[in-house]
């Protein structure tokens, strides 16, 4: 005789890389560059404890994996100085009539620079069934830092900067939030000072 399964409540489609924003303090920027956004849980494993006589398993206290944060690699498809100083640091100069980039600077090599950290945020977009979409989802990943960024070049293929940020929670706070938005944020043309 076959039980009763309660289906889930939320089956939640979601496709492509739709807008990334970077969030320090109360200014926010964004992107809508990015194509891939891979994120690798990073954990610590406590060694499994076991009391084994004689050959047989009498005992043991189970491996514990804690959840310490994420490592995102964000793939961009485009080079975005403001992406590259949030993430390692730098300076950009812009020509101040055209506003066209002149130079990026990345930190002077062995350099010990306190950045401050910053909220990644990941939009996809939900689609239903008639190929329409219904909302999108945003996740959040606090506390992140960036790693040195190399650029690599091809004959034929243009470049596509890879930047690695490590997200860390404070004590208390979840590792990413997931939540769900009618419309993505609206970019709008950065202004030059």
């Amino acid at each position: 005789m076959a039980g009763t399964v309660t289906k889930s409540k939320a089956e939640i489609p979601t496709i492509d890389v739709s807008l990334v924003t970077i969030q320090i303090g109360d200014n926010e920027f964004g992107f809508d560059t990015s194509n891939k956004v891979s994120v690798e849980a990073q954990t610590n494993t406590t060694d499994a404890v076991q009391l084994i006589i004689k050959g047989k398993l009498k005992a043991q206290k189970k491996a514990k994996t804690t959840l310490t944060g994420n490592q995102i690699t964000l793939t961009d498809n485009v080079f975005n100085a403001d992406l590259a100083i949030a993430v390692q640091g730098g300076t950009a100069e812009y020509d101040a009539t055209t506003h066209k980039l002149n130079s990026y600077t990345p930190p002077v090599a062995g350099e010990d620079k306190d950045l401050p950290n910053f909220v990644l945020n990941c939009y996809s977009a939900q689609y239903d069934a008639a190929g329409k979409i219904v909302n999108y989802e945003k996740i959040s990943y606090p506390n992140c830092s960036g790693q040195p960024v190399a650029f690599s070049s091809e004959d034929g293929t243009f470049r596509a900067p890879e930047y690695t940020i490590d997200s860390a929670p404070a004590d208390g706070e979840a590792p990413y939030t997931i939540t769900y938005v009618d419309q993505l944020p609206t970019l709008t043309d950065p202004s030059y000072v």
